[in-house]
């Protein structure tokens, strides 16, 4: 054999090493990733399924969420095959689920375009920025059982007695051991009768015994102030579920003028209708 032949497997091998390589592709949403007498089932349909599966099944390992909708999609598909075509009632839930998504999908733009943080903070701005306050108190009380007890003992605190130590003295009432301190509170948080009771006090000052459905009451207003505003921190979610809220009635209201929107009257229907499966069923 010719010596210079025997160059041409490695020139062979250089030529071929010296081709450009061939680009991975990354899978996309129209990857196969399973066929079933011919039909396709696309990575997409998994991601999709994933995204609409319960709490508890995201908690799955990827490999094991993964090969559970692979197989749950070929046995559905295995199972679709034995249909030609879905039943009345099926059909218009298919109908109902379309115009459900595509509904979100409104919502989600609304949401988008509308719920930044300059409108959340337009909306705190707007709500709390002349904010006022609202009064809230500080009180301590002696509950006992009796108008007599609750007399008796409102006439030693006016001897000068010690509020607190007879508070854990003679209170009857859960705060008792704590001096009878009930800390702040505002409006609409205690019982009418112990509210005016309160309400009408200076600080520092006790009041006459007040009964209440727990018992007789002699109260001490330890301090009275107006509430702050929250901080936007702490009302941000609220605001902006607000913000969203007005935002998607908005859109609502405006498409509601700019459509033609007919209620027909139907002869013959009445509520229960809502009820009769056997009208969309064959």
């Amino acid at each position: 054999m010719p010596k210079g032949l025997t160059f041409l497997p490695s020139l062979a091998l250089a030529a071929m090493m010296a081709l450009p390589v061939a680009a991975e592709t990354e899978p996309s949403a129209d990857t196969v990733v399973a066929r079933v007498n011919g039909d396709e089932i696309t990575l997409g349909h998994v991601i999709a399924t994933a995204a609409g599966l319960p709490p508890q099944y995201q908690q799955l390992e990827d490999e094991v969420l993964y090969q559970f909708i692979v197989e749950q999609l070929i046995q559905q598909q295995l199972l679709s095959q034995e249909q030609d075509e879905l039943t009345r009632l099926n059909a218009l839930m298919v109908t109902n689920e379309e115009r459900s998504l595509k509904a979100v999908q409104t919502v989600n733009q609304i949401t988008d375009a509308e719920v930044t943080d300059d409108a959340i903070q337009a909306a705190y701005d707007a709500q709390f920025a002349e904010f006022q306050g609202e009064d809230e108190f500080n009180a301590s009380h002696i509950l006992v059982a009796t108008e007599d007890e609750a007399k008796e003992i409102k006439a030693q605190l006016d001897d000068g007695a010690d509020f607190a130590e007879l508070a854990k003295e003679k209170s009857t009432g859960p705060s008792g051991p704590n001096g009878g301190a009930l800390g702040w509170f505002g409006k609409g948080q205690m019982v009418p009768e112990f509210e005016q009771a309160v309400i009408g006090l200076e600080k520092g000052q006790v009041s006459d015994p007040v009964q209440t459905q727990f018992g007789w009451h002699v109260v001490i207003l330890n301090d009275k102030r107006k509430s702050e505003a929250p901080e936007f921190a702490a009302v941000r979610d609220e605001l902006a579920q607000s913000v969203r809220q007005e935002a998607i009635q908005a859109k609502i209201d405006e498409l509601t003028q700019a459509g033609n929107v007919e209620r027909p009257e139907v002869e013959g229907l009445t509520p229960d209708v809502v009820r009769k499966l056997d009208l969309v069923q064959e």
